[in-house]
């Protein structure tokens, strides 16, 4: 029937006053509600679900799926329906509504049903489309959105995780994974999920939303389940796959950023400082070093990090940026971490990498400029003066002696810089310039110092600036050649039988004038003095006597003596 006629009809029998028109010729349809979107129509051979109350003229009710509390299912046009229904439910669609009259010879006609239809009855149904599906049909897929960037997509026997929500073509829900908090996961292709959700989640990226259209015949088909997805029942799935992966995967590296020069890669055993930020394949931020203001230090290659992480940093140089894609196989499994990991998830390391070191590294030494004619170089023991420039791998600036009126002085093998400086400042020629690579067990250690992060390898850039010979371990005073025979009486210039300390004082300068002694290097020669003299005045009274003095040779002489 066209609709010009069905609306010439309809128009007929709602105008008042003209009397009975007289018995019905053919269905009489009302849509009286019509979806604004329509998908798909009824046609034959189509098989449908539907809800329907079917009354008699008077209003009186003979049927009604509703009380039964079951929709009813079946194929139109094939004769499993009155003619009146399989014409009135054609073109129909998912949740349209229409009120049909029926004409006896195309319902029950002179027969009706005993007991329940009398015969030449016109009957009235009220009915709701809730499903249309064929068995030809095929899974009607959609792609809501995408990501730009898709590595790799979904293959049979990939193990996915997802979240969705679950209705029937007619939009009743009766499942969703956010209800529950979790995601659903499983194995795709190997028989864990209906035929049709096999199918749908084939060749999608992480992070990709689909609408997945389901007929029956890949879904519950005629049982349905339980009380929620009746039989026969077309089911639509919106999907999003929040990650996958298979089991065979290893770890995927992807190289952000490499540093022209690489001298040196990390390998087992190496301990590296790196920052990191942790997320899930949707993008959740789970954990990040940065946020706690520290790298995140540990040996690699020694089981002390997630497997999938021990793999990754092998390899990489000082400075690399890296991004590590890790299987929850080599990661935290089936039971995650805590509640930012959930079980079975992959996830992604992007690492930039501080400084590494090896425990048994030693310094390393880069002569970056050495003067000709260097005959003479520095010695343990030694007083130097010396600028220095010292960083971080990174380039952090910590320390510089350029930010102060005067070079850097010490003595060499005094224990006054730590243990990798000073190895690095031996044997250098005055101006001669290096670079010093020190790595922390010869640096600041694990614990660090003021402004030095624990475990962190230095770089000094060092510029000899001046050397003094020095004096041996203990001594602050040495002579070139024999000391006096008569030492007492020529120290004691006035003669009166003791020494005090502006005589003890003349004595020393006149000595290292003359060239016949030297002092322990130092900034301060009146302290080194002041010492020596306060070591040989035994009582503290301000002289010294010729039973105080004595030289450190023989002190040393009677010590061992003593220990003998």
């Amino acid at each position: 029937m066209s609709p010009g006629i069905l609306v010439l009809l309809l128009s007929i029998l709602g105008a008042p006053g003209l009397g009975d028109p007289g018995p019905l010729e053919d269905v009489v349809i009302d849509r009286y509600y019509i979806p604004k979107i329509c998908l798909r129509e009824v046609q034959m051979g189509d098989f449908i679900r539907y809800h329907y109350n079917g009354t008699f003229k008077d209003g009186k009710k003979f049927d009604s799926s509703y009380d039964r509390g079951a929709t009813v299912a079946g194929v139109v046009g094939v004769g499993r329906l009155i003619t009146g229904m399989d014409r009135g439910l054609q073109g129909m669609c998912v949740n349209e509504r229409r009120h049909l009259i029926v004409p006896p010879h195309l319902g029950y006609g002179s027969i009706g049903v005993a007991g329940l239809i009398p015969p030449d009855a016109t009957l009235y149904f009220d009915v709701v489309m809730l499903d249309i599906w064929n068995k030809n049909d095929k899974l009607q897929i959609t792609t809501l959105s995408k990501p730009e960037r898709c590595n790799r997509t979904v293959e049979n026997s990939d193990f996915v995780r997802y979240h969705y929500n679950g209705t029937l073509l007619d939009g009743t829900p009766f499942d969703s994974s956010y209800s529950k908090d979790s995601t659903y996961d499983t194995y795709v292709g190997t028989g864990w999920l209906i035929k049709g959700m096999d199918q749908g989640l084939l060749g999608m990226c992480a992070g990709e939303k689909r609408s997945i259209i389901i007929p029956p015949f890949l879904a519950y088909g005629e049982k349905g389940y339980g009380t929620v997805i009746p039989p026969q029942a077309s089911l639509v799935f919106s999907v999003l796959l929040v990650d996958f992966h298979n089991p065979k995967d290893g770890v995927f590296l992807e190289h952000l950023e490499v540093p022209a020069s690489c001298k040196r890669r990390a390998v087992t055993g190496d301990f590296v400082r790196y920052h990191y930020n942790g997320t899930l394949m949707d993008g959740t931020l789970f954990d990040s070093s940065y946020s706690r203001n520290h790298t995140y230090n540990t040996y690699i290659g020694k089981g002390y990090i997630i497997p999938g992480m021990d793999q990754g940093l092998q390899g990489v140089c000082m400075g690399e940026r890296r991004r590590g894609v890790v299987p929850p196989h080599l990661a935290y499994g089936e039971n995650g971490a805590g509640n930012k990991i959930p079980g079975s998830a992959v996830l992604i390391f992007d690492v930039h990498i501080i400084d590494f070191h090896n425990p048994a590294d030693p310094v390393e030494i880069e002569t970056v400029y050495r003067p000709e004619g260097c005959n003479v170089t520095t010695r343990d023991r030694d007083f130097i003066r010396y600028h220095y420039n010292c960083s971080l791998l990174d380039g952090t600036k910590l320390f510089s002696s350029h930010d102060y009126e005067k070079p850097q002085e010490v003595t060499l093998g005094a224990n006054k810089v730590i243990e990798g400086l000073n190895s690095g400042l031996l044997n250098m020629c005055v101006g001669e310039r290096r670079v010093l690579i020190v790595p922390p067990h010869l640096g600041h250690g694990e614990s660090g110092a003021r402004g030095v992060p624990g475990s962190a390898v230095l770089r000094f850039e060092v510029e000899l600036i001046s050397m003094e010979e020095g004096v041996p371990e203990g001594y602050l005073f040495i002579w070139h050649g024999e000391p006096p025979a008569n030492l007492y009486e020529q120290m004691d210039l006035n003669k009166d039988g003791e020494i005090p300390v502006d005589e003890f004082s003349t004595f020393i300068k006149t000595q290292v004038a003359e060239g016949k002694g030297r002092l322990m290097p130092s900034s301060d020669p009146e302290k080194v003095i002041a010492d020596m003299f306060r070591n040989q005045d035994r009582n503290q009274d301000g002289k010294i006597t010729s039973e105080e003095l004595k030289l450190k040779s023989d002190e040393d002489q009677e010590k061992i003596h003593e220990e003998l």
